[in-house]
């Protein structure tokens, strides 16, 4: 699927609007003209994403005349999106000048030969000082150049359905302090409201990325146990954290406490989770993201305007309480300069379009992503946008990232498998473990493993 945005300068509107679009740009390289090619995912909710691109699309082209913009949406869900940029990204022929990039994929893809460093542009960009360090960190791939700008961060935790709750006999406002706390309040909602499922937990191949990071991480960063080591850069065997992770997916799906597996394999359940099942009370608790909410706004492919009341928000707590006693996880999305672009700086212009400061706000209100520029996480606008803001804001001084190495994209892969085995009964949990540590080893090599904590 396809779309362009064509903006002469004959058809330019607004002189004053393409004037000062012009004068916030950088300058532009010599040139007269030609087109920017834009590849991002367009699936499920992306609403906001789309009309983003289409906006930034029509401010480049006043902003640049002669310039066009060809938008490509690439209508896939996580895992098939990845590789069809991969697809694309591996021939100058098809590769786009504009990526939407995982930030976890930044080290892989670099590696593969896809992104361009964009130091030399960032530093004749004022907008690059709006961005926090930890955004700009985020981009950062490990020879130390910056591969994309933020589009926004993201945090992770417990969306729970208030009235079904209390239905069950859980008193609200809710925050579990373990995960005996939160299989028994799951156990609890089983027994009052058989048809309602009591929690969400992504795992297995179908959500892909999710089922690691939203599902498995969530739990594993609650433990002594995470993915890589960052003190002796080493990655970490599986050991008690993992066994223990595992065994609270097998307890969720083998108490039929969690989704059924024919539903939770589907590709398609992380859009029926925040369109149909949480805002038709067919789901008690979910384990998600801080963008969930976003479905619901108006305009969203799911309004639900009530939602705020019926809706409420409470942290993942670690293991046992232990530490700081509560965990999360962050990730975001950047857009990227694709190492094929035969214009790069003009490539890097409609990124600075597309993400300065209006329509960056526009983007985080919409996707209800956490704001990674300054001058948007101080917009009014920006802090009335939604209920749940506050709440999934206050989780950053406890969350985690991923291990954004070129390995991690295998070994998450990897986890998927493994969860998607254990939420099925086809293997145990330890059986789990002995897999992964197997394939850990035979991927990174032994030289650069340590023993899982004790």
């Amino acid at each position: 699927m396809r779309r362009k945005i064509v903006v002469s300068g004959v058809a330019m509107v607004a002189m004053t609007t393409a004037g000062m679009l012009t004068a916030l740009a950088p300058a532009v390289s010599a040139s007269t003209g030609g087109v920017i090619k834009v590849a991002y995912e367009n699936y499920g909710p992306n609403i906001t994403l789309n009309t983003l691109m289409q906006k930034a699309g029509a401010q480049f082209a006043k902003a640049y005349p002669g310039w066009t913009v060809d938008l490509e949406p690439i209508a896939a869900a996580e895992n098939p999106y990845y590789t069809k940029l991969d697809l694309m990204s591996q021939s100058a022929a098809t590769a786009p000048d504009i990526l939407y990039e995982d930030t976890f994929l930044v080290n892989s893809d670099t590696a593969a030969g896809y992104l361009a460093p964009l130091n030399s542009y960032l530093t004749k960009w004022s907008g690059w000082s709006q961005y926090s360090a930890a955004a700009k960190a985020a981009a950062k791939g490990v020879n130390g150049e910056i591969y994309g700008v933020s589009m926004g961060t993201d945090t992770r935790g417990l969306w729970y359905n208030k009235t079904l709750l209390q239905k069950a006999g859980i008193a609200v406002p809710w925050q579990p302090k373990s995960w005996a706390d939160i299989i028994s309040a799951a156990a609890k909602i089983k027994k009052a409201e058989p048809g309602v499922v009591p929690i969400n937990v992504y795992s297995g191949v179908g959500t892909g990325e999710a089922s690691s990071m939203q599902g498995f991480e969530m739990f594993l960063y609650g433990t002594n146990n995470p993915l890589y080591d960052s003190t002796t850069n080493k990655w970490e065997q599986a050991g008690a954290g993992w066994l223990a992770s595992l065994n609270a997916i097998k307890t969720l799906y083998g108490q039929n406490l969690a989704a059924s597996p024919q539903d939770a394999l589907n590709p398609n359940w992380g859009s029926s989770v925040g369109e149909q099942e949480l805002p038709q009370g067919k789901l008690a608790i979910d384990l998600d993201g801080s963008w969930v909410s976003s479905d619901w706004v108006k305009g969203a492919v799911a309004p639900w305007p009530q939602w705020s009341s019926v809706m409420g928000e409470a942290a993942m707590p670690t293991e046992n309480g232990q530490g700081a006693g509560k965990v999360s996880m962050s990730g975001g999305w950047l857009l990227s300069v694709g190492s094929h672009a035969t214009n790069k700086q003009m490539a890097f212009n409609f990124i600075t379009i597309a993400l300065n400061q209006q329509n960056s706000l526009f983007y985080d209100i919409g996707a209800g992503q956490i704001a990674t520029r300054a001058d948007v996480a101080s917009a009014p606008s920006y802090k009335a946008s939604s209920a749940s803001i506050t709440a999934f804001s206050s989780f950053v001084p406890f969350t985690h990232f991923r291990p954004a190495y070129t390995d991690y994209p295998k070994l998450s892969n990897e986890i998927q498998v493994i969860t998607g085995q254990v939420m099925t009964g086809q293997a145990t949990p330890a059986q789990g473990v002995a897999t992964y540590n197997k394939y850990l080893i035979s991927l990174v090599g032994s030289s650069k493993v340590e023993p899982a904590p004790m």
